[in-house]
């Protein structure tokens, strides 16, 4: 289909840009795991944790209500002065309500008495919620390459000062969070280079309260996406020393588990990339397309796509996770991480399985934003914080990392199947379930079977190649069976 063809073209820029991105941004991950002990690198992954759940806060959902609203491009000009303005205006004072705040937030995270810390990171917090609404502005009118562009000199700037300052100046915390502040400095400044003219227009306050209505109802649906994030971090770091060391030994700290579990966590990020390639090309395409006849049996089919190459990363990291974490990074005479940080691998394919299921809800997104029923979100949401809440309070203190591991994919999967209700209801779409069934189906018993048993042939490289072979064999062959068969059926003829 000539709009799955546009899809995948848009897809494959965001997707290169931020694959690009999180690749050279993922270098950070040896030069930290050898630079900082795990305990500092616990308090590294709640700053960064904050800043991923303030940044709902502090973005209002404006970023979904600039796609919605811009998208006629007559007004598009006033969406944009409008929401910018309440941007500039919003986030300036919740930076002031929460440097207030700073006796109450900062020992969340480890850093009560230092407070340049906490600074910076707000700083962070007011620098990006500014530039929202111009990339949402790029995406929109397909200027991916721009996106793409900015994006990639944003993270080569934060990754060449952090080797700077660390390495060169001897800095200690402080220098990945500078290094933050100028990248996202940088990112500002070029967007209004490139978005600067659509300011000119006159703000519109009965616009405002339109976009408002719109985007707030994302809030808890980011909140929770937060939570699922980077909750876990800080339920592991209240940890007791008891808990501790029952499951991991007198030796280790809070900290440093909370370190442990952060870079861990890094590994699923191939299929983070995943999601958030096709998220980012997803939302704008099937808003530019939300009248036309072709667009349900569209999502049906990218659906189906979609869990193909979401089984072979699967797969692939969780089969080959001891052997990425020991690729050797020879500028910094040290592995892709650390070997301090090794006992945490046990909880990759529950993560990877988590994003996946994170992509499902995606999918089932266009129903709830093209019918306007995103006031269907809250309950959802708040069903899904519930979850992962519950789940980290009753299983991290029995199985510690793997408990908030098991607790993220359980609550992306009650998620995915609480929107698809919905969803269904709003705009009733034909998924191939049974096809997506038998492509999970199988990946779950390969990776079983690459990482649970002891049979010389399957831990071989080889023999995990041999299984990913398989998966990917047999993927292909669900997706376009009914092709196959149309095949089949004119040469019988």
């Amino acid at each position: 289909m000539p709009r799955i063809r546009e899809l995948v073209s848009d897809t494959a820029i965001y997707g290169i840009s931020s694959v690009v991105a999180r690749f050279i941004n993922y270098l950070l991950v040896p030069f930290y795991t050898k630079f900082f002990a795990p305990g500092e690198y616990g308090i590294i992954g709640l700053i960064y944790g904050a800043i991923v759940f303030l940044n709902v806060i502090f973005t209002f959902g404006m970023e979904s209500a600039y796609l919605r609203y811009g998208a006629k491009r007559e007004r598009s000009k006033r969406v944009f002065a409008t929401l910018q303005l309440f941007l500039l205006m919003a986030s300036s004072v919740l930076v002031l309500i929460f440097w207030w705040a700073n006796p109450w937030v900062a020992p969340l995270m480890s850093v009560d008495g230092a407070e340049h810390l906490y600074l910076m990171m707000l700083s962070i917090l007011w620098l990006d919620a500014l530039g929202i609404v111009p990339f949402a502005e790029l995406r929109l009118i397909r200027k991916a390459w721009t996106y793409a562009i900015i994006r990639l000199v944003n993270v080569c700037i934060n990754v060449g000062l952090n080797l700077y300052l660390v390495i060169v100046l001897g800095m200690g915390l402080e220098a990945i969070l500078i290094s933050n502040i100028i990248a996202s400095g940088f990112s500002l400044i070029a967007l209004l280079a490139t978005t600067g003219n659509m300011l000119l227009a006159r703000p519109d306050m009965g616009l405002m309260k339109r976009a408002l209505l719109f985007g707030i109802p994302y809030i808890p649906a980011g909140l929770v996406y937060a939570i699922n994030e980077v909750v876990d971090r800080f339920f592991l770091n209240q940890m007791s020393q008891e808990d501790i060391s029952r499951i991991y030994g007198p030796e280790y700290t809070s900290e440093e588990i909370t370190g442990i579990y952060n870079a861990c966590y890094k590994i699923a990020i191939f299929m983070m990339l995943i999601v958030q390639m096709f998220r980012m090309a997803w939302q704008p395409f099937f808003m530019r397309h939300a009248e036309s006849e072709e667009l349900k049996p569209t999502l049906s089919k990218v659906f189906t796509l979609f869990n193909a190459g979401a089984a072979v990363v699967f797969v692939s990291v969780s089969l080959f996770a001891q052997e990425i974490v020991a690729i050797r990074i020879p500028l910094l005479e040290a592995t892709l991480i650390d070997s301090r940080y090794w006992m945490g691998l046990h909880i990759i394919p529950f993560l990877l399985l988590a994003y996946w299921f994170q992509g499902w809800y995606a999918n089932f997104m266009p129903g709830i934003f093209i019918k306007e029923q995103t006031k269907k979100l809250p309950l959802i949401t708040m069903i899904g914080a519930v979850i992962t809440i519950s789940l980290n309070i009753v299983l991290i203190p029995i199985f510690g990392m793997l408990g908030s591991a098991i607790a993220t994919l359980t609550c992306y999967f009650g998620m995915s199947l609480l929107l698809l209700r919905q969803a269904r209801i709003a705009f009733p779409v034909t998924y191939e379930f049974g096809k997506v069934a038998l492509i999970m189906l199988i990946s779950i018993i390969a990776v079983l079977l690459g990482t649970q048993t002891n049979f010389a042939f399957v831990t071989s490289i080889f023999g995990k190649v041999f299984i990913l072979s398989l998966v990917i064999a047999s993927a292909a062959l669900l997706v376009f069976w009914d092709k196959a068969l149309r095949i089949v059926s004119r040469q019988s003829e």
